[in-house]
């Protein structure tokens, strides 16, 4: 099995990983079976090592320990490269109203606690979740790197930022992996001039995109607007929607027909092209059925032409905003 450096840890995973947040909130809440999630987790660990993405604000904690216990039942703590993250709070579980701490206190009381819902002596990659606007950064920061001299976190990354604030903290402590999101109708992170991708392989960062497969719409699985359920995060986002969703199946296009030319599924080419984006670069799509997984884990080993880059790259631009 290739794998793929995760940034200056020295530790190598799996060119794939697996987000995990699904499985507890977001999206179609009510196909969520933790015994199901389980068994896809302890899937993940047999591709191992593999990068595990899941943070505390997911599901409230739920998310962290679905992990734990994934992890503990299988005995395979060494196949998991574990990541989570720290700054968001969940206000309101019920209409996932969320707010922004990065203060020092929050930072090292929510490690200690990631600690004990993920059963683990150390977190391997821990995240700055979002930059709180109300706490400088290289104090959020400082307050994580006490965390690696404590021997509470190995590595540390930040989620969302810019090049400028990456920098920032960089000249706090090294930075070994930025997460943003990353996929053929999110293309901002691959700006030459503005773009954290491209900040990340000039570093020796990991770059780590979620939703690569486009919040599920970029597998063709979904043909409607009203294919979500009440509740469901894509039923009111704005690609999700109305004329947007119309106009965006013309991404799906361009990726069904390069999947034709490998007997390949949707979500293998849109996999295979977010990892064509660099050798720095480690996707964590996520899923919650097994048989996704296995498509998502194959699509390493899918090789597109440079002809199939070429038509990828020309798809249109999403419409709508992310959020």
């Amino acid at each position: 099995m290739s794998t793929r450096s995760l940034g200056p840890t020295g530790l190598d995973v799996h060119p794939v990983g697996l987000g995990c947040m699904g499985m507890s909130w977001g999206y179609a809440e009510s196909q969520r079976d933790d015994e199901v999630s389980l068994a896809v987790i302890r899937q993940a660990l047999d591709a191992g090592p593999v990068l595990l993405d899941t943070a505390d604000a997911y599901g409230d904690g739920h998310n962290e320990t679905l992990v734990g216990r994934a992890l503990a039942l299988a005995g395979r703590r060494h196949d998991a490269v574990v990541a989570t993250k720290t700054g968001i709070v969940v206000d309101d579980l019920a209409t996932r109203t969320l707010s922004r701490d990065g203060s020092p206190e929050h930072i090292r009381r929510s490690a200690d606690a990631s600690l004990k819902r993920l059963g683990v002596d150390v977190i391997d990659l821990y995240y700055l979740h979002r930059v709180d606007p109300a706490v400088p950064l290289q104090e959020s920061w400082g307050a994580l790197s006490e965390l690696v001299r404590a021997g509470k976190v190995r590595h540390l990354g930040l989620s969302e930022v810019t090049r400028e604030q990456a920098a920032a903290a960089h000249r706090v402590h090294p930075v070994a992996a930025v997460q943003s999101e990353l996929s053929l109708w999110t293309r901002e992170p691959l700006d030459p001039g503005t773009g954290i991708s491209g900040w990340c392989a000039a570093h020796g960062a990991a770059f780590v995109p979620f939703a690569p497969l486009g919040r599920g719409f970029l597998t063709g699985r979904y043909t409607r607007p009203d294919d979500f359920e009440a509740g469901d995060f894509r039923a009111t986002n704005p690609r999700f929607t109305g004329a947007a969703f119309t106009a965006n199946l013309r991404i799906t296009d361009a990726v069904r027909k390069v999947a034709a030319r490998h007997d390949a599924t949707a979500a293998q080419v849109a996999l295979a092209w977010t990892l064509a984006q660099g050798g720095h670069v480690v996707p964590v799509p996520g899923t919650k059925q097994p048989r996704y997984l296995t498509d998502n884990l194959a699509a390493a080993a899918l090789r597109l032409t440079a002809a199939d880059l070429s038509d990828l790259d020309g798809a249109p631009a999403a419409t709508g905003s992310r959020y």
